[in-house]
Parts: C-alpha cells; sequence; structure tokens
C-alpha cells in the first residue's frame, strides 16, 4: 500500500503544471454531479415521498436513474473536455445517451407531480438536479447559443408538461426558473475552467513552438557562420590544389609553394572553426542566471540570485551556466517547489555556485534522472567538482571550480598549445604537442612534417 502511494506521488510529481490543474479541474468536474445529486436529488426527494406504493415506485426509480446520471456523465467528462479542447471528436453517442436519462427523470418528476407523490414545492429540487448532469456534458460539446437554445427548449417543454399534470400557479415560473438555474451552473462552472485550460494549452504550445523556433534559428545561425568561414577557404584550397598538381605534372618548383599556401589556408580554416565552435558551446553566466529567473517566476516559484559573474573567466561561466540551466529545468521538472535560491560567491582562489530549492521530489534526483552525470563531465573540464544533497523536502545543488592560476592538469595543457605549436615549427620536440593534445598522437616524422 505504501509503495502504491509513492508511486501515485512520483506520478503527480512527474506531471507538468499545466496537467496538475487539469486533473484538478477534472476531479473537481466528476464530484460536482454527485454532490448535486445527494443535495438536490435524492435527499430532499426522498424525505418528501408519501408512503404509498406508486410514489415510493416512482421516486426510487427516478434516484436510481439520477445515479446512473452521474455515473454516465463521469463517463463522458473526459471525451467531450478532449473535443473542447480540439483533441477529439464530439461524443454524440454519450450526448443522446445522456439526453435520455435526463428526459426520463423529467418524465418520472411529472408523473410523480400528476399522482401528488410528494410533498408541496419539493419536486423542484429533483427537477433542477435532472438536467445538471446533461449540462455539464453538453457544455463542452456544443457552443454557447447551441446550449442555450436547447435548454430554452426543455424548459418550455417543462413548464408546458406541469401545466398539463394540473400546476397553473407561480410553480410554473418557478420550475422555468430553476431550470435556468440548473443550466447556468453547469454552463459556468464547465465552460470557464474548461475556456481556462484551453488557454493554458494554447500558451504551452506558443512556448514550445517559441523555442523550437529558437533551436532553427540557432542553428541557421551556426550553418550560416560555417558557410561563412569555410565557403571561400575551402574554395581557395580547391583552387591552389588543382594549380600545384598541374605544376608538379609539369616539373615546375612552383608547385611547393602553391602547396605551402594550401597548408597555411588550411591551418587558418582550423583556427576559425575553433573560434565558430567556442563561440556557439559557451554559455553566457548572467543570461543563464537571468533566464532562470525568469522562468521559476513565471511558473510561481519565488527565485532569489545573489552573486555576480563579473569577472569571472569564460570557461568557468560557461561550466556554471550549464549548471544553472539543468538546476532550473530539474525544479520545474521535478519537482513542487515555492521557493528557489541561487548563490554565486568567489573564496579565495574557488568559485562556488549554490541551487537549492524546496521541492525535492520523492525518491532522490538521481532515481528521476536529473543529467547530474552530465554536469560532472562538464565541471571536469574545468577541474570543477559537484555535489548534492537532499532532505526535509529540499534539495541543495553545489558546484565548486577554481579559479585560473591554480595548478592542475587542464590548467597546464591548455595554455601550452600555443607554445608547443610555436616550438614544433622551430623544429623543437613535439612532446608539449603531444601532451597538450593527447588524442591526436602522431609519430615523430609527422609531426617533424607539420613543422616543416
Amino acid at each position: 500500500m505504501v509503495g502504491r502511494i509513492r508511486g501515485l506521488q512520483r506520478g503527480w510529481h512527474e506531471r507538468s503544471k499545466i496537467e496538475k490543474v487539469e486533473f484538478q479541474s477534472m476531479t473537481m468536474w466528476h464530484v460536482m454531479p454527485w454532490l448535486f445529486f445527494f443535495s438536490w436529488g435524492s435527499v430532499p426527494l426522498g424525505v418528501s415521498l408519501r408512503q404509498e406504493p406508486l410514489p415510493l415506485v416512482l421516486g426510487c426509480t427516478l434516484i436510481g436513474l439520477a445515479v446512473v446520471q452521474c455515473v454516465h456523465v463521469n463517463r463522458t467528462l473526459a471525451r467531450s473536455l478532449d473535443h473542447y479542447l480540439n483533441r477529439a471528436e464530439p461524443p454524440r453517442r454519450d450526448l443522446a445517451v445522456s439526453l435520455a436519462l435526463m428526459v426520463t427523470v423529467l418524465g418520472l418528476t411529472l408523473a410523480l407531480q400528476a399522482a401528488d407523490g410528494a410533498k408541496e414545492g419539493m419536486l423542484t429540487f429533483p427537477t433542477m438536479f435532472a438536467v445538471m448532469p446533461y449540462g455539464q456534458s453538453l457544455a463542452f460539446a456544443v457552443p454557447i447559443r447551441t446550449f442555450l437554445i436547447r435548454f430554452a427548449v426543455i424548459g418550455a417543454a417543462m413548464v408546458a408538461g406541469f401545466a398539463a399534470v394540473g400546476v397553473h400557479d407561480g410553480r410554473l415560473i418557478g420550475t422555468a426558473l430553476v431550470i435556468v438555474f440548473g443550466a447556468l451552473v453547469s454552463l459556468l462552472s464547465s465552460r470557464c475552467g474548461a475556456w481556462t485550460l484551453s488557454v493554458m494549452w494554447e500558451a504551452d504550445r506558443s512556448r514550445e513552438v517559441e523555442a523550437r523556433l529558437a533551436v532553427a534559428e540557432e542553428r541557421l545561425r551556426f550553418g550560416r557562420d560555417l558557410h561563412d568561414v569555410m565557403g571561400r577557404n575551402l574554395a581557395v584550397i580547391a583552387l591552389k590544389s588543382e594549380l600545384a598538381v598541374q605544376l608538379a605534372r609539369r616539373g615546375r618548383a612552383e608547385a611547393v609553394d602553391q602547396m605551402v599556401e594550401v597548408q597555411r589556408i588550411a591551418r587558418e580554416s582550423q583556427r576559425e572553426v575553433r573560434e565558430v565552435v567556442r563561440g556557439y558551446r559557451e554559455v553566457d553566466l548572467a543570461v543563464e542566471l537571468a533566464g532562470a529567473q525568469g522562468v521559476l517566476e513565471a511558473a510561481g516559484i519565488d527565485c532569489r540570485v545573489a552573486g555576480s559573474p563579473a569577472g569571472l573567466p569564460a570557461a568557468v561561466q560557461s561550466a556554471f551556466g550549464w549548471v544553472v540551466r539543468e538546476a532550473a529545468t530539474n525544479v520545474l521538472r521535478h519537482g513542487d517547489a515555492g521557493r528557489c535560491d541561487i548563490a554565486l560567491a568567489v573564496t579565495g582562489e574557488r568559485t562556488t555556485l549554490t541551487v537549492e530549492n524546496d521541492g525535492a521530489p520523492e525518491g532522490g534526483p538521481e532515481r528521476a534522472g536529473s543529467g547530474l552525470a552530465g554536469l560532472r563531465e562538464r565541471l571536469a573540464v574545468v577541474d570543477g567538482v559537484l555535489d548534492f544533497a537532499s532532505g526535509g523536502g529540499k534539495f541543495r545543488l553545489s558546484a565548486e571550480v577554481p579559479l585560473p592560476g591554480s595548478s592542475g592538469p587542464e590548467a597546464e595543457a591548455v595554455p601550452a598549445l600555443p607554445q608547443a605549436l610555436d616550438s614544433a615549427r622551430a623544429g623543437e620536440t613535439p612532446l608539449a604537442l603531444r601532451n597538450a593534445c593527447p588524442q591526436h598522437e602522431q609519430p615523430e616524422q609527422e609531426w617533424a612534417e607539420v613543422a616543416r
């Protein structure tokens, strides 16, 4: 039993905000018919029935059909709402059954009135309830004008029916009013909530489209930058290579000069591509902090940001930017936080970023698949470490990165690359090159060729 409850809790936390709102609305709509059934349908009719065979049979049948109405509208609500949200076809068969049940219940009400089977005035309550389940499911499925026309016809038919069974005083006006009241209650309680849901889903789809457009725009920018950088250089390389081939076939010494020029352009292209990729992959920490705060506050989470990234190296800002992005995503996706604090502090030779929220999910972040392993890999590039703690409904994520100048393998390797290239060109040992770029190890003679 405990495991099932925990499973339900995890399922609730995994829902998005709008899915939670829709679930709560559906729960309210499912409960409403039963509340009206007990307050308007069964109890007033049960205490007012005359203790005679015919009234008792008619009254018990009416109460039984009212229960069927509630059960049927609970089955119909989801399909009717899906139609309103443009996710399914209208449930015509379910609406026809609901209409038939309502007509039958209203007919039994008229029969009780004709048989004088209840105390005077008490049949108003079951009449008001009878239109509620049908009106609730109809409110999602048809336009408001169609809804009002149908209930105007129903109200007129009931007034004529009560007049036919001998009611000729102000109770006819009362009958019309209670039918109008029941119809309006079902319309407002259903349609207003459904309209709110439709607006929320539309906003959610708009955000998704906006995110996709942003990704597409960034891809176009990246492709445009690569084209601008590589297009001209590759064309020149192709032309000079072809010229070198022709010169070599004729035994001309200028072929060597052309290939040296090709080599120079290729190295220049490599440098330019690295700059393009570096600018594409780097993350601006100030932008990420502002974006995370805006997104969390838009989701109803109080977000406080302390500290400034001004003066931090680009590599450190990029690593911390990914931490902020992943942490904000986890707060929105896996928790139900009301507050999130982000703090950036520089102490001595290290910089620390902490993200703490009060919406820690059941089971911990690792079982929820929060992507902490990916953050560790990104931080490892700058000798950073990642730590987290969860308890008491709070989750704290901490990332620590040393500032440049402290000893470390990456700090020594990366700055050594330009000097290693200069040494190789001067004919010195390529060991520094191999240490700086271990993934590109080559034999000694190949490095000598590169140096030449």
